[in-house]
């Protein structure tokens, strides 16, 4: 148990080619997706992992079809709503990650609902990050501090890494072990950028749905061989 990741990071990549692939609407595939999502957040509980981030929709996805993106919406508040009891049941406190406010009242609701009713749950930080960039997050936590140093709480000099790190969305969020994305695609996206400095990194050539318990089980297989110095020799 010592060598499972305590922290998972995951990009939840190809859910639309997935679709394609099986002819299926591109709504089939995300459909999959959320599906996939909760099975591996329920695995990835029993077999020891403390902490699960997800990449579910970025500052750029705003960018796709109107349609598609109105019915990624309408699956996330379906989604959160129809998960929250479940989560709750088992013990899974959730988190979001990102700018709410561009968000429409009601995800907003859900999104607060879900984070208030697991908020005492302790079996695993389930973390969702929803309309969130890395670009954007750094951003708004220099902002927060540049108000506190203009404010005169806090002075330049006091200015640390851990500072920073406090002023990010999720303050005591531990810094992902593994992140893993799917689909083949090798790059981050702007995920976790500060986060992921010293994270394990694992790209696999499979869709989003097709991700399965065993495929969680040998990326964490591959983790424990890895040897993290932490830039030491």
């Amino acid at each position: 148990m010592n060598d499972i990741p305590k922290h998972i990071a995951i990009i939840m990549d190809g859910n639309r080619r997935w679709a394609k692939e099986h002819n299926l609407p591109m709504q089939a595939g995300h459909k999959a997706g959320a599906e996939t999502l909760e099975k591996i957040v329920r695995y990835a509980k029993t077999v020891g992992v403390k902490n699960i981030t997800v990449f579910a929709f970025s500052t750029e996805n705003w960018r796709r079809g109107e349609e598609e993106v109105s019915w990624l919406m309408h699956l996330l508040r379906t989604y959160l709503d129809d998960y929250t009891k479940r989560a709750d049941t088992e013990n899974i406190r959730i988190g979001v990650l990102g700018d709410m406010e561009p968000l429409n009242e009601g995800l907003q609701k859900s999104i607060a609902k879900a984070i208030e009713m697991t908020k005492e749950n302790t079996a695993i930080n389930f973390n969702i990050c929803l309309n969130y960039g890395g670009r954007d997050e750094l951003v708004k936590a220099t902002k927060k501090i540049a108000s506190k140093v203009k404010n005169g709480e806090l002075a330049v000099e006091d200015i640390t890494e851990e500072v920073i790190s406090k002023n990010l969305y999720i303050p005591d969020m531990p810094e992902p072990d593994l992140m893993i994305r799917t689909s083949g695609e090798i790059r981050t996206s702007g995920f976790l950028m500060w986060q992921l400095a010293y994270t394990e990194f694992l790209f696999l050539d499979k869709y989003w749905p097709d991700f399965t318990e065993k495929d969680l089980d040998e990326a964490i297989e591959v983790y424990k061989k890895r040897k993290r110095n932490f830039g030491a020799n």
